[in-house]
């Protein structure tokens, strides 16, 4: 049983405790449906960053085992060389959006019209480095959109689990507070409202027995 609010058991108090209770009970209700709302968006987020993270994965795989094979066969001065200067460059935007009342990155990748342009003379290196920094090169803007999700699966995830400990504590504590002091507070008015009612029962007893007397 929870414990009941230390107030004075009168009735505008009572009018008061009643009040606040109707308004936790409407902003459980709405955070509830936030927690819900918020819950069934991180699922969809999770399916996708496991989606984006498999083919990174599967991708980073075969570019990294190109590399391996090309440093097998290339001079590392050569292999330097080759990769002092990007294959591509890339702009990315970063803004911000709201899901839930929830403030999550947004990156937005400008690669225009580049191609992938190799700075080394490809007699002088392996096929397997050129496949390499070409897979990486066409990676990159699937690896900037797996951070924006990973990030926005991170803050959804800290924003459910703040709402979920929010809703607990109006369903576990503060409703149940405020209904065992409104109970509380009843039971109090009911005994003075008896208390009274026995007096003035007394006093109208006197009154008739010392009006018999009289």
């Amino acid at each position: 049983m929870a414990a009941t609010l230390r107030v004075n058991p009168t009735r505008m108090e009572l009018t008061r405790i009643k009040r606040r209770l109707v308004t936790a009970r409407r902003g459980h209700k709405l955070l509830k449906d936030k927690r819900d709302e918020m819950v069934r968006q991180f699922i969809l987020l999770i399916r996708e960053n496991h989606r984006l993270r498999l083919e990174v994965e599967a991708e980073l795989t075969t570019a990294l085992r190109n590399f391996a094979m090309a440093r097998a066969v290339t001079e590392p001065e050569l292999m330097e060389e080759a990769l002092l200067c990007p294959a591509r460059s890339i702009d990315v935007d970063m803004g911000i959006r709201s899901v839930l009342s929830v403030r999550v990155p947004t990156l937005k990748t400008d690669e225009g019209d580049q191609q992938t342009t190799l700075s080394y003379g490809l007699a002088e290196t392996s096929a397997q480095l050129d496949g390499a920094i070409e897979s990486l090169a066409g990676l990159l803007p699937k690896m900037i959109h797996l951070a924006e999700v990973e990030k926005t699966c991170d803050l959804l995830a800290d924003e459910i689990e703040k709402t979920r400990r929010r809703v607990n504590a109006l369903e576990y504590v503060m409703i149940p507070q405020f209904q065992d002091t409104i109970r509380f507070i009843t039971m109090k008015l009911d005994e003075n409202e008896r208390g009274s009612l026995t007096r003035l029962m007394k006093v109208k007893a006197m009154i008739q027995e010392r009006a018999e007397i009289g």
